[in-house]
């Protein structure tokens, strides 16, 4: 039995700015911060335009609405002196949620990461947030215990 393809994976471009504007800005909202689409809207505009960050972007595949996206920023392994990106965001709207999409993207993230000779893909999560681990973990990420992080809050 085949597998029914659940989306279609895409980059962003210029032209998907709107649409992924309002989903990044969902995205925000759920993390607690205050609903701002035209702000958002010109972040992900500046991010795509400048071509370091990546968006992917999970879409019906019929082609209709927006499902959610995968972000990866680049940054190096020092130790094995090779690239790497770091998996700042992934959402999927809540209608979409348990149908695939996520794995489609999580997917896809990697496939890239790979053809880009990335050493690893990471990522953090919140703590309570048991959906996302059980997911990563299925997908093969292993928990950092090793490191600690620490933030200094700039205003």
């Amino acid at each position: 039995m085949t597998e029914e393809k659940t989306c279609d994976i895409q980059p962003a471009i210029l032209t998907d700015v709107a649409e992924l504007g309002a989903l990044f800005d969902a995205y925000r909202v759920l993390y607690g911060a205050v609903a701002e689409p035209l702000k958002a809207d010109a972040f992900v505009h500046g991010l795509i335009t400048h071509g370091k960050t990546h968006f992917f972007l999970a879409r019906e595949t019929q082609g209709a609405g927006l499902l959610g996206f995968v972000h990866l920023m680049p940054s190096i392994s020092t130790v094995a002196m090779r690239p790497m990106w770091l998996l700042e965001d992934l959402y999927v709207i809540p209608a979409a949620r348990r149908r695939g999409v996520a794995t489609a993207l999580m997917s896809y993230a990697e496939g890239f990461a790979r053809e880009t000779g990335a050493e690893r893909l990471t990522l953090a999560t919140a703590h309570d947030n048991t959906h996302a681990q059980s997911l990563y973990q299925e997908l093969g990420y292993v928990r950092e215990d090793h490191f600690w992080y620490y933030h200094r809050m700039l205003d």
